[in-house]
């Protein structure tokens, strides 16, 4: 397969003599099969130099198939300058993550309405079909598609694509889901080390893959005022990398604010843990223009039943129960979660959320662990032991952001674990994705 980077920046272009280097575009990635089946990954600003790329050089009609990560600004503000949309006889499918409060055109239109742009999408003279994709493995034409949902602020899919022996990975946004991604009495380097069941996941849909791109936008430093906004630190990237046995490592989603000499600064350093890791691990900084062939023996493919295919959240009333003795925390729970249109029930103790549990059997348990008795810990263990309710996900939300806390948790069958505080854009994102997996 062959590879060539677009635009690499994140948030917002930075054009400039700082970013000739690295590159002042917003994502876009191109990549395309032996078979001459072209993807693109995201569409920032970098799609319209590509856009201008294919009408020169690529076979006409020009066909494509766009994996859009989430309709945040920067991934989708190119779609509008991409110029072969507006080619009659191109042929165009954009794909998008699923569950989301909009559709995916109607997202798209939204930037293309008048008051924006002078072309509506309604009137753009390629053939376009939308898809939303559910977490799970897919086939598009004769290409293998894994999706699996990300920690961002908006519904966001990762994307491994498997062909001609290869794999490739585009991850972008994401956040840790735990500041401290190794155990403390596990020996760092490998999965079963990973404290937080949400970073375990990820590194397992990494696993052995030929070349993963993956958003890096702060340094270690810079996260903690930076926490809850999406986006994972080189450290995190490098590490969960290389225990997931990845190939090669491309860093990008740069931070507006990281000039050249910053992004080779934190390549050097990147490199350095990677080095450190005795993995192997190749690591560079993405840069506008990098183009590279991938040659794989297909020893980096996932097996056939790694990833079950996904099942799209439905729209239907989902009922969800609120298990915390905080007035205020509940307040904001039931405002995030009714917007979406689900009903909220409520519970300011262990037995009172016990008793809604057995009298209501609710689609998932917000559940605080420091409630009058029982305790979550008490109460998610009946949950896990009771046959009527074992199978509803328990995404656990709580001040208690010690490890033991975390891994007791896992440990009795939490789906997910929320550190107070959270937004609520975090919350629902949350929701949205346990429900979603708890249908499969």
């Amino acid at each position: 397969m062959k590879l060539r980077f677009w635009g690499t920046r994140g948030s917002i272009a930075t054009p400039g003599p700082t970013t000739n280097r690295f590159g002042g575009n917003t994502s876009c990635v191109e990549l395309v099969t032996k078979s001459g089946r072209r993807f693109i990954f995201d569409c920032g600003t970098g799609v319209r130099l590509l856009g201008m790329h294919m009408m020169a050089n690529a076979p006409k009609p020009i066909e494509a198939t766009i994996l859009i990560t989430h309709t945040h600004w920067d991934h989708i503000q190119g779609f509008p300058f991409f110029a072969p949309v507006f080619v009659p006889g191109g042929r165009f499918t954009v794909c998008g993550p699923s569950g989301t409060h909009d559709s995916l055109p109607d997202t798209l239109s939204g930037q293309m309405e008048y008051t924006y742009f002078p072309v509506r999408l309604g009137d753009l003279g390629a053939w376009i079909e939308y898809k939303e994709l559910p977490e799970g493995d897919h086939t598009l034409g004769d290409v293998r598609v894994i999706t699996q949902m990300l920690n961002h602020p908006a519904n966001t899919l990762g994307y491994r694509i498997e062909a001609d022996g290869v794999s490739v990975m585009y991850v972008c946004d994401h956040e840790p889901y735990w500041e401290g991604l190794w155990r403390a009495d596990v020996a760092p380097g490998h999965l079963d080390s990973i404290l937080h069941a949400g970073d375990r996941r990820h590194a397992e849909f990494l696993l052995n893959a030929d070349v993963v791109i993956h958003d890096s936008q702060y340094t270690p430093e810079e996260y903690p005022s930076k926490k809850n906004w999406g986006h994972s630190t080189y450290r995190y990237v490098t590490e969960i990398a290389a225990a997931a046995k990845v190939k090669h490592l491309f860093l990008t989603h740069h931070d507006p604010a990281h000039d050249d000499a910053f992004l080779s600064r934190m390549e050097e350093q990147a490199r350095a843990i990677a080095q450190a890791s005795g993995s192997g691990l190749q690591v560079s900084c993405a840069y506008e223009g990098c183009e590279m062939t991938i040659e794989g023996d297909g020893s980096g493919h996932a097996p056939a039943d790694q990833f079950r295919a996904g099942a799209t959240l439905s729209n239907r009333q989902h009922l969800i129960l609120i298990a915390d003795d905080d007035e205020d925390l509940r307040i904001l729970v039931r405002k995030t979660l009714t917007r979406g249109g689900n009903l909220i029930l409520e519970a300011a103790g262990g037995h009172q959320a016990m008793e809604l549990i057995k009298s209501r059997n609710p689609d998932l348990v917000l559940l605080d662990l420091l409630m009058p008795s029982p305790s979550g810990f008490e109460v998610l263990r009946w949950i896990r032991e009771t046959a009527e309710s074992r199978d509803i996900p328990v995404v656990v939300l709580t001040a208690q952001g010690d490890e033991v806390s975390v891994r007791t948790c896992f440990e009795l069958g939490a789906t997910d674990y929320l550190v107070k505080p959270f937004t609520a854009p975090q919350l629902d994102v949350r929701v949205r994705s346990s429900l979603a997996r708890a249908r499969r």
